[in-house]
């Protein structure tokens, strides 16, 4: 590790912020990525690796704990706390780290951090993991062995079949792949790939999407000047498919009403080839900053993002949009991969609520749509009640009829329901994020 900066103690932060503080990690880990980018590409990836893996492994580390611990991990100190889930997940989920070594750097940590007094009790309970290891490395209960709330495993299995559930689950511990759409409105595919594979990147297209690239093998992305010259923009292949459903053609005007951070509006300023208009909403000044950033950096010119409450009905945009796209919140369950931590702060009770204002949204936008128009409905969760029975309501109460998807979506990704006008996609499944897409047209 370099002298400059303790790596362990950044990640150490990095968990206080959002375990005690209620932080997000994916931006957290970005700000400290951002803040230290003097790193060297070994040393980001085990802040990363080391970071997002304690938060997506902890009900685990914390079962494996309490198995070695008198004091049950709730009623320690945070930092302790927090210090022996980082420690126990390098011991018992990674490779080539001897375990002498990170019990002596946790050890020293405490003592840094104020904790000398309780600097024995960490060396012992990790000693403690370290000498029995062996028994904790195959849970069989579903929540410890994939760190998923109890409520979580019984709605998945409840929806979706004890098998179906475990391909999801275990799908959530691959390391999720960075996909990316490129801006063929600047260069062709080609010309893009070839700067990528210069800048040393390794690059994969995706047959089933034009335009959408896989990449690995890079140090982060911002490092990249194709990245900085706007030539792709980041974007899981779920997701761009909600641009391929709306059937985007030449000229059209398109609404986007939840809008941040703009990859869906980006991805339709793309597929209309720099046509038409395209206006982006959000909810707060901060998210619409991001968005004409976004956008700036694209450098689209047919793309205007403005502060928009979705419940607030416009008058002048009654009936004005060919294309309407609801992307809206969520439970984000089909994101887990990617942000561990949305699982532990989702409940059944915020579900509900997700349900209600979404309907409520839906209920005022779809009045944006021009007769003949198309609504594009979608969510990046796997929970039925917010997906299926959302496009059967937006079908009987909002009186919008399915479009079929059959031969609108790539064959890859079209299920036995998209001739009812939606598909559901499933981690482990269809190589993507979970993500719902339904699409509808407005016959008056």
């Amino acid at each position: 590790m370099t002298e400059q900066v303790n790596v362990r103690a950044v990640v150490l932060d990095i968990l206080t912020e959002v375990n005690e503080k209620g932080a997000y990690s994916h931006v957290v880990v970005n700000s400290a990525l951002a803040k230290y980018q003097y790193l060297n590409k070994n040393e980001r990836a085990f802040l990363t690796r080391l970071s997002e893996g304690t938060i997506e492994k902890q009900i685990y580390l914390d079962d494996v704990i309490n198995k070695t611990s008198k004091v049950k991990t709730e009623k320690m100190k945070p930092l302790i706390r927090n210090l022996l889930r980082m420690s126990a997940y390098q011991i018992l989920c990674m490779d080539g780290i001897p375990d002498s070594a990170v019990c002596n750097e946790a050890v020293k940590l405490a003592k840094k951090r104020g904790f000398s007094t309780l600097s024995g009790f960490v060396n012992g309970v990790l000693r403690n993991i370290a000498r029995n290891k062996e028994q904790f490395q195959t849970p069989q209960e579903l929540s410890v062995k994939y760190s998923m709330p109890q409520w979580i495993v019984e709605q998945v299995i409840e929806q979706y079949g004890q098998d179906a559930a475990e391909t999801i689950f275990a799908a959530f511990e691959n390391p999720s792949p960075t996909y990316v759409r490129c801006n063929t409105c600047v260069c062709g595919v080609d010309g893009i790939v070839k700067r990528l594979q210069e800048q040393h990147v390794t690059v994969e297209s995706v047959p089933s999407v034009f335009g959408a690239l896989k990449l690995s093998e890079y140090d982060y992305l911002t490092k990249l000047a194709v990245f900085r010259e706007g030539l792709f923009f980041v974007q899981d292949v779920s997701s761009m498919l909600t641009g391929i459903a709306a059937s985007l053609r030449e000229n059209e005007t398109v609404l986007d009403v939840c809008g941040a951070p703009g990859g869906k509006s980006i991805h339709a300023a793309i597929l209309m080839n720099g046509t038409g208009s395209i206006t982006a909403r959000d909810i707060s000044e901060s998210k619409v900053s991001k968005m004409r950033e976004n956008i700036a950096r694209m450098g689209l010119k047919n793309v205007y993002a403005d502060v928009g409450d979705a419940l607030e009905f416009v008058p002048e945009d009654e009936e004005r949009y060919d294309v309407v796209f609801c992307d809206l919140p969520c439970s984000g369950l089909g994101i887990i991969g990617r942000k561990a931590d949305i699982k532990y702060n989702m409940t059944r009770e915020q579900q509900e609520e997700l349900i209600a204002l979404q309907r409520n949204i839906l209920k005022t936008v779809y009045r944006y749509v021009k007769k003949g128009g198309r609504l594009i409905y979608s969510t990046c969760t796997i929970n039925k009640n917010e997906n299926e029975e959302n496009a059967r309501w937006i079908r009987d109460e909002l009186s919008l009829k399915p479009i079929n998807l059959e031969n609108i979506l790539p064959e890859k990704y079209v299920t036995g329901t998209a001739k009812e006008g939606y598909v559901q996609l499933l981690p482990g499944v269809h190589e993507t994020d979970g993500f719902f897409i339904s699409a509808f047209v407005r016959e008056t």
